[in-house]
């Protein structure tokens, strides 16, 4: 196990002149024994940056540390980690047992017999004992991916880097070999990086999510620190599916004035105190439906998902989306009326996009609260 300190990383691709930054000025610290999850959309940097800390990638500038050595210019073979790509790459002309055992045949010079030994264990960690001496070709893509975890673990590293391994498998496989990296991760106890573009793995996995976009990292927090108290309005609209209802309002005295006849009165006037404009952004499932509310909007779809519906609808040029009960079901064309709690409203300054107001602290109850509020 380590812990990885990354400090004021760049990366520049290209020359001649025609520099392309990937990664600018990235602070980081994943702490011993976590789960970090790199996140955001496509071009992001995020794994450029997992490259840099594997040694895949040369540093432009700044530096990489495992537990206080340095190691930005150590070669990957000389840095203690193991990584699990996208692909799989297994070697299609070795059984399971060979290509979870190669590296260490590659790296060491234990017998056969004790590498098998090792290769078992992990087959049995993994659940796929019986597939040892089948070939790739003959597994499904969770076995094939089991397959190059396995490889990863038997090198017993400090540090496991993940670049979106779960990508080619479909949702429902998807989601159980979720929950069995967590699993996996937290009997091992091994530092590990992950890398996806889905901020719902993102959100599901990670200790902590670390929100990457064009090459600079704007926020590392829990779920709920990213999801409630975004730092600023990219943030606010990757996070959160579907994502948070966003649109400019001006500020007319205790007023937000905005499109399609939204208005609203405010409580506390210091959340946008000597400004005229503002950005406004309200969850999904912070909208309700009212007789009495702030936000008229002409509904154009809802979708059924069976537990709940979503709500689509215009307010002006502004499109609107809420969840709200599966037993309500506005009809197409219709005017309705929402309503949200001001504890609920975002704020973000319109020219910086730094975040003014978020959500109220999410406090929370730990089980046995929970069991004792209920009796």
């Amino acid at each position: 196990m380590a812990t990885i300190n990354i400090t004021n990383l760049r990366k520049e691709f290209g020359s001649d002149g025609e520099q392309i930054v990937a990664v600018n000025d990235f602070n980081l610290t994943i702490e011993d024994g976590e789960f970090l999850v790199f996140v955001g959309p496509s071009g992001c940097g995020k794994t450029t940056t997992l490259r840099c800390i594997a040694g895949l990638e040369d540093v432009t500038e700044g530096s990489i540390e495992f537990d206080g050595e340095e190691v930005t210019h150590q070669r990957a073979r000389e840095r203690d980690v193991a990584m699990v790509f996208q692909n799989y790459a297994l070697y299609p002309h070795m059984t399971v047992r060979k290509n979870i055992g190669f590296p260490l045949r590659l790296s060491t010079k234990q017998s056969t017999a004790d590498i098998d030994d090792q290769v078992e264990q992990v087959a049995e960690l993994l659940g796929i004992e019986p597939l040892l001496e089948q070939k790739p070709k003959e597994l499904s893509g969770g076995q094939q991916q089991r397959v190059a975890l396995g490889r990863a673990i038997i090198r017993d590293p400090e540090l496991f880097l993940m670049d979106e391994p779960l990508s080619n498998l479909d949702a429902k496989l998807r989601s159980t070999m979720r929950t069995e990296l967590q699993e996996l991760q937290q009997e091992l106890g091994v530092t590990t990086a992950y890398v996806t573009h889905d901020q719902t793995e993102a959100m599901a996995m990670g200790d902590r999510i670390a929100v990457l976009n064009g090459g600079e990292l704007q926020q590392v927090g829990t779920a709920s620190d990213v999801y409630r108290s975004p730092t600023n309005e990219f943030v606010a609209s990757f996070i959160g599916s579907p994502s948070i209802n966003l649109f400019s309002v001006d500020v007319k005295g205790d007023t937000l004035s905005g499109p399609g006849g939204f208005e609203y009165v405010l409580e506390d006037l210091s959340l946008v105190e000597g400004m005229d404009q503002v950005r406004v952004g309200i969850r999904p499932e912070d909208l309700y439906l009212t007789s009495d509310g702030s936000i008229p909007g002409e509904v154009t779809v809802v979708e059924e998902m069976g537990n709940e519906n979503f709500l689509y609808a215009n307010m002006g040029e502004v499109d609107l989306t809420a969840r709200i009960e599966s037993e309500i079901h506005p009809v197409e064309g219709m005017t309705v009326m929402f309503g949200f709690d001001e504890e609920d409203l975002y704020i973000f300054n319109p020219a910086t996009k730094e975040a003014l107001k978020t959500k109220t602290s999410d406090t929370g109850v730990d089980y046995d609260q929970y069991l004792q509020a209920g009796q």
